[in-house]
């Protein structure tokens, strides 16, 4: 939930000039994620988000590259832990993982914002990603297994 969480609030402050916490909470809110002004100050901390000076002289929330190099890693980390195997049916990538760890693994490959990427949904042990056509499906399956090598 968090890290899906996480990734929401830096597509977020990438969407909209974002000023205050109390506007992240309403997009958040807007968006589904029931939160409150400490999750959210915790989330910000834990992200590193810092404020950068607008031209009408408001400051608004930005990414650092930390920041995005967490969430990368944390999708390295959640893959290497939990993936068995992968393969490409058409535009299809099937994704075996360790049982339980699936929409965890999901979770993580949806906060890298990968454009050939139409969608995914995960099961218990099984991730379908849908990808925009079969050679990025291929690609997307020959980057996933290098995983388990």
């Amino acid at each position: 939930m968090k890290t899906n969480r996480h990734s929401k609030i830096l597509e977020l402050i990438a969407k909209y000039p974002i000023t205050t916490q109390e506007e992240l909470i309403e997009h958040l809110r807007s968006e589904g994620y029931d939160v409150t002004q400490s999750t959210v100050s915790r989330d910000i901390k834990q992200l590193r988000l810092s404020k950068t000076l607008l031209s009408d002289g408001k400051y608004r929330y930005q990414a650092s590259a930390a920041s995005e190099r967490g969430i990368k890693n944390n999708f390295v980390q959640i893959f290497t832990t939990s993936f068995i195997s992968c393969e490409a049916a058409q535009n299809i990538v099937v994704i075996k993982t360790m049982s339980g760890l699936a929409q965890a693994a999901c979770a993580a490959l949806d906060s890298l914002d990968n454009e050939s990427i139409v969608g995914t949904i995960a099961g218990d042990d099984t991730i379908f990603v849908v990808l925009k056509d079969a050679q990025s499906a291929e690609v997307c399956a020959e980057d996933f297994a290098k995983y388990i090598r």
